[in-house]
Parts: C-alpha cells; structure tokens; sequence
C-alpha cells in the first residue's frame, strides 16, 4: 500500500490530505489559531472538586474549565505533584529525575477529594480537544511522544506495542530500551521501531528526555493557565506517526513550509528526505490531484458507492448513525441475498474510510440491508473489523445483529471535521433576490480593465470556477486574448472548484488578493 502526503497552504491555516493508494483516506485542517491540541501541557489550576463524578474541573485557560476525572490521574500522580511543587518552589534544578525520590502509587478505587484541593496547582495535559459544548479532557499521566517511542515520566515500566508480534522482536527491543533509558523514566515502544537500530532509538529517546527538561524548566517561570509543553503541528505529528516504508511522497505547496517539513524528515527519517516535493504547477496542488472535488462528493449526507449503492449519514449529540442502500444495484445480481452481501461489503470498506476521514468517534451504529444467511454477516462483520485495522484510533466493533446493525465505539479526541458541500448562493447570500447571473463574466472584465488601465496593475491572476475558466480561455480568439489585444497585458486565469460559479478572486504579482468592485 503506498501513502502519500499532500499539504496546501492557505491564508486560513494548512490543510492536509492523506492517500492510500490514491485514494483520500484521512483529511486534516490546522488553523493558525489551533490551541488545546492533544499532547499540549498546562499548568493548571483547580477551580472544582466534584466528588459525585468523582473528578475535579480544571482552569487552563479555556473558555470552560477542562475535565479531570480520578482515573485519569494515573498511578504516579503523588510523584507528579511533589516534582510539579518543587519546581515552582525552585528546589528542583536537576531534571534528569535520577536523583528524584519517587512517591508511593494512589489508591486506584480512591475518591478525587483525597489528593486534590481548590486553587491547587498541578501540571495536566490535553487527552481530548474541545468538543461541542465540552471543554478539554485531561490527564495526568503524563506522556511525550517521539517516533519510535513514548517517554513516560516517574516510571520505569518498558513496554511494547502489542502490533509487533514476533516475541524475538520484543525481547530485543525491551532489552535495548531497558539498557539505555534513564532512571525514573518509563517508555513505551511503538510499533515502527520495529527492526529499527540502538542508534536510531538512543536518539529518538534523547530528544524525549529534552523535551522533558525544557518543560521543567518552563514550569519554573510559568504562570497559571501558561502551555509548558506543546505538541508538534499538526503536519508534524502526522508524518511521525505515519512515516514508513511505504510512504513515498509528500507533496506541498509552499516554498517556507517546504523547507520545514523537508527538514523535519531529514531530522527524523534522513533516508526519507528525498520523498519530500514541492508543487510547482500553475494548476493548484488539491486542485491538481482532485482533492477538492473529493472533499465536496465525500462530506455530504449522502455518499455514493461504484456499482449503484450509497450511504446516508446522520449526526446526533449522542450517536452517529449509517443506513446502508443498494439503490439500482438490485438487478445487477442473481439474487436479493447477493445484492445484499455485495453492497453491505462495498458500504464496509466505505464506511471505515469515512469513520477516518471525518474522524467521527463515540458510539457508530451502522444499518447494513438485511441477511438471512449467518455465514453472511459473518463475512460482513469480518470485513468491518479487518478495514478498522487500518485505523490509529482505537475502536471495538459488535457482531451484526439480527436486525442487520452492527455497533462501533471509535476513540475521540479531536472535534469531528466538517466540510460544507452545500453551498450558498454566491449572489443573493441567501435572501432569494439575485442579479442576473450572465452579468459576471462583464463584471469581471469591468474589474480587470480598472485594475489595469486605472491601477496600472500588471501581471494579474484571476481565480473563477472551471466553468467560467473555460469561458475565458477556450476558442479563437479567446477572451482573455482580447483582453491582451485590448490593455496590452496577459492575465492568468486559474480555475479552482471550490469557488461558486459567479464568484470570482484578483490577485496581484505578490499572490495578494485584490478588494475588486
């Protein structure tokens, strides 16, 4: 399976897509504004203790204060809170943790009024972003993430991945890291250190502990509600977890985040430096490659499947919810049961596929249509949980019922994405009262002929829908030629999908948007 990365930047932040044997599997929007990412540390302040939930509600700077349940506190919490209390008492100076004496573990059936106060300080970090109405979800066991491994603090627990099955394997990787991890630290070994070197891994360990030290002493200075620890972009963290042998291309589209990332595989996987490109065509990246097209056809309410079949997905507070339809599939088949098993197959890869690219988590009841044979929603149920494999987000798919519903709890930590396909009218902007739609292509020549012969702009780029793209540039003499006959100066006419039919953007030499009349 080959995997490639495309990353577009625009003036709203960076967007990611990531296929799977060109297919879009997973898709990634990270505004410039992005706070509360998961993986972030803040120094916290207890404004709440709520024994009946058994959890105390914490102030980190959110508009709600975040959720800290009892469990989530993790054994080594009382460690935790004497390290936390030295360092902003400025006692601790050496944060190596060897010469730390850690604390005995918490009760694990404890009640949260037992280790915590109002207006305590103590170090949290992000397990859920904001959802909905909720604030943050919090932990206290505290855990930095590298490539190959897991730094985990006021432990000396190694652990392996239980994806990596050869016990040989494990064995070697468990005595690597036991020889070379520092005392108090505990680490969990991911699956891509798989067969991967001491040096390898002695680094990847370092750069862990480093970030461990530079929190420390950020907590130090900090104030309440202050981010100690941040987790890498979210362009970052997905090439870390993602990277592997069969990764092979990382395309983007601008020059600066080019060299970034370019840097950042060289740091982290030098021998994948050369996968790393930059788009150089005139065309838009997503553009380019069908990106837009796909996120417009795939974040509907209704997705179609090949053959005929689709899916209609629906939203509530508490569940999501899939029907599954063969449509004009039925007289494709020798039998009902056929078609049934056909579309109810197809639907399982679909759906799995849009659990990730909408990162949809909670409680996913999908209809699947109805199966007398056993030994068929056998095949149905395998088939789900086999495409759910695919999936980094841990989940626990149910049997199929009798009632053809098979249940999926999908791990959620980030809101679920959510692509408009619908669009506003682009000329009434909803009250119902437009101009003619013919008029735009004037509109557009009245704009270009002031910025050129008024404004004395030059080198102009017009972006239009590909409709109107087409319009300017198909046949003899085109009308952007007579544009040049007439004001002496070639305009590039760029076409992008994502805009409405009658809306149209000027940009000047630099790539800056022109306000147009």
């Amino acid at each position: 399976m080959n995997s490639e990365l495309l990353i577009n930047s625009t003036g709203e932040g960076v967007r990611i897509a990531l296929l799977e044997d060109k297919e879009l599997v997973e898709c990634h929007i990270e505004g410039d504004d992005s706070q509360y990412n998961v993986g972030d540390l803040y120094l916290g302040t207890v404004r709440k203790v709520v024994p009946g939930l058994n959890a105390a509600f914490i102030d980190i700077g959110y508009e709600k204060d975040a959720f800290l349940h009892y469990l989530d506190l993790g054994p080594k919490f009382r460690s935790l809170v004497k390290y936390t209390k030295g360092l902003l008492n400025k006692k601790i100076t050496n944060y190596k943790l060897t010469d730390f004496k850690l604390e005995s573990e918490i009760d694990k059936l404890g009640k949260v009024n037992q280790v915590l106060t109002k207006n305590q300080k103590i170090l949290v970090q992000v397990s859920k972003e904001p959802i909905s109405s909720k604030g943050p979800r919090l932990s206290c066991e505290v855990s930095i993430a590298g490539r190959f491994i897991v730094l985990v603090p006021f432990s000396n627990t190694v652990s392996v991945s239980r994806k990596i099955n050869d016990s040989k394997e494990r064995t070697r990787l468990k005595r690597l890291i036991t020889s070379i991890k520092p005392d108090n630290f505990g680490v969990i070994i991911r699956t891509v250190a798989k067969e991967r070197e001491v040096a390898e891994l002695d680094r990847d360990l370092k750069e862990c502990v480093q970030k461990f030290q530079d929190m420390s002493k950020a907590v130090r200075t900090a104030a309440p509600r202050d981010r100690v620890l941040t987790e890498i972009d979210r362009t970052s963290s997905l090439l870390r977890d993602v990277m592997n042998e069969s990764f092979d291309s990382v395309t983007i589209d601008d020059s600066g985040l080019y060299e970034t990332v370019r840097d950042y595989v060289k740091g982290i996987a030098p021998e994948k430096e050369r996968i790393v490109k930059q788009h150089s065509g005139k065309a838009k990246l997503f553009e380019t490659r069908g990106i837009e097209k796909q996120l417009k056809t795939l974040f509907g309410r209704s997705v179609s499947l090949k053959g005929g079949g689709y899916l209609i997905i629906d939203h509530t507070e508490a569940l999501h919810v899939v029907d599954v339809n063969s449509g004009n599939k039925s007289s494709q088949q020798n039998s009902q049961e056929d078609t049934a098993l056909s579309t109810n197959l197809q639907s399982a890869k679909e759906v799995a596929r849009q659990l990730r690219l909408r990162d949809m988590g909670g409680i996913i009841v999908i209809d699947f249509i109805d199966m007398k044979s056993a030994e068929n929603r056998k095949k149905v149920f395998e088939a789900m949980r086999d495409e759910l494999k695919k999936d980094k987000a841990k989940s626990v798919a149910l049997p199929l019922s009798k009632f053809g519903l098979l249940q999926i709890t999908r791990q959620r930590v980030r809101p679920e994405l959510n692509i408009t396909t619908s669009e506003e009218c682009p000329s009434c902007k909803g009250t119902g009262k437009i101009t003619a739609s013919i008029q735009v292509a004037d509109t557009i020549k009245e704009n270009i002929q002031h910025l050129l012969t008024k404004q004395n702009e030059k080198n102009l780029t017009l972006t239009v829908h590909p409709y109107l793209e087409s319009y300017f540039t198909k046949g003899f003499p085109s009308k952007r030629m007579k544009w040049y006959m007439d004001y002496k100066s070639w305009v590039k006419i760029e076409k992008d999908s994502s805009l409405g039919v009658v809306n149209f953007k000027v940009f000047d030499k630099n790539g800056e948007q022109i306000e147009t009349m």
